[in-house]
């Protein structure tokens, strides 16, 4: 059984409702673990869990929200030691054009390393059924990929 841990900020609700779409379509393989945690409440712990990460911001400023800037504070030195190399993916939640809050999370994510397998789900503006169908698939390509070891 493979793990997925979707870690998450929300401010306004539209990033929960993205994170929520998200967890839909990873649900949806059986055979895969998922779960759904707010980045204030992850923890290196989380990540060692972990065989694949789905995070989720909305812009601030064009960057990152401050609760996932603090997950990557909280666990960044201890995760060295591991070594992690996990796939990982992201959602934004944008006011803008959220590519400040993407290139934001892929310059740290290289850091521990994680490796990139897709690119954003960035949605700007009004949050439709589109984007959600979007995030959902997002969520389910990446637990199909941990699933049959393409990740």
């Amino acid at each position: 059984m493979k793990h997925l841990l979707i870690i998450y900020h929300s401010g306004g609700g539209k990033t929960e409702s993205m994170a929520q779409a998200v967890y839909a379509g990873a649900q949806r393989e059986p055979d895969v673990e998922t779960r759904l945690q707010r980045a204030f409440d992850a923890s290196l712990e989380d990540l060692l869990w972990a065989d694949g990460l789905i995070f989720g911001t909305p812009e601030n400023f064009g960057y990152m929200s401050g609760a996932l800037k603090d997950f990557f504070d909280r666990t960044f030195y201890p995760a060295e030691l591991h070594r992690l190399n996990l796939p990982y993916a992201l959602f934004v939640g944008a006011g803008n054009d959220g590519t400040g809050a993407a290139l934001a999370v892929e310059r740290i994510a290289l850091g521990y390393p994680l490796r990139k397998m897709a690119e954003p789900v960035i949605v700007a503006g009004e949050l439709t059924k589109q984007h959600l169908q979007a995030c959902d698939e997002l969520g389910q390509a990446m637990a199909a990929g941990l699933a049959l070891g393409i990740f």
